[in-house]
């Protein structure tokens, strides 16, 4: 069955997300792969990183990974005195629990143009993840779009998650819940697509080397496919709130609209 909302689910935001992002690597890159030939390729490159804090996302997407470890409180000690009362002694102060957090490796993979002839990377096309929006990681990630683009590369990066923090900040990028932004190579302006998920996922250009013109890549079409083959909807609980952060009461009120008439 396909997806109740008409762009992002925000249901796939949560468990579901790490499979949702390979998915989408994959179709993006299988998509655009017969279109770039025979001067292009697309290849999907993964990286592993460590989350370390992991936190956040406890029960978000990751599993229980606390590991809490509750010492025992001290038996205080009672003598009698000489006077035929009771003496107590002074306990020692309380010893806290201790927790421990794991780091969390987390694979991440980016869709990358390259040209066939030096297998030089033209376009790198990055999906975002949670550990790209909170520091550390959203320190590293941005030095990661700074060496990108003094390589010339253009940028296409496709924000599908509510939660964190905006890797571009300006007053005059308009609040919402979704982001697909283009950087072209040695261009001064970023082009943005803001989006709710009232609204369709949009066709974008993928830029290639001058003078070849920009291929289109429908995101729709990708969600779409992927959550179909993934067969998400037998894994998720329409019935319940989507994954944090919480809905403004009239966000709310249209995702249980948008719920009843998929499931009535």
């Amino acid at each position: 069955m396909p997806s109740p909302f008409p762009g992002m689910d925000p249901y796939l935001e949560g468990y579901l997300w790490p499979d949702v992002h390979h998915r989408l690597a994959t179709q993006i890159s299988d998509q655009l792969a017969p279109r770039l030939r025979p001067r292009y390729v697309a290849r999907i490159e993964v990286q592993v990183v460590t989350d370390e804090s992991p936190e956040g996302e406890i029960g978000i997407i990751y599993p229980d990974v606390e590991i809490v470890r509750a010492h025992a409180r001290p038996v205080v000690p009672a003598f009698p005195s000489a006077g035929g009362g009771v003496l107590v002694a002074e306990a020692p102060s309380i010893t806290p629990a201790s927790l421990t957090l794991r780091n969390v490796e987390v694979r991440i993979a980016t869709v990358e143009i390259r040209d066939t002839a030096q297998n030089q990377l033209i376009t790198s096309i990055e999906i975002l993840s949670p550990i790209n929006k909170r520091e550390p990681g959203l320190a590293k990630y941005r030095e990661k779009r700074r060496h990108l683009q003094a390589a010339g590369v253009h940028l296409l990066e496709i924000d599908l998650l509510r939660r964190g923090q905006r890797v571009l900040s300006h007053s005059r990028i308009p609040s919402s819940h979704y982001f697909i932004t283009l950087t072209r190579a040695s261009a001064d302006i970023t082009e943005i697509w803001a989006l709710t998920f009232q609204d369709p996922l949009p066709v974008v250009p993928t830029p290639l080397r001058a003078p070849d013109a920009d291929v289109a890549l429908d995101l729709s079409r990708a969600l779409n496919t992927i959550y179909e083959r993934a067969a998400y909807d037998l894994s998720i609980n329409y019935n319940e709130p989507p994954p944090p952060p919480a809905l403004l009461p009239e966000e709310e009120a249209w995702v249980r609209q948008q719920v009843h008439l998929y499931t009535r």
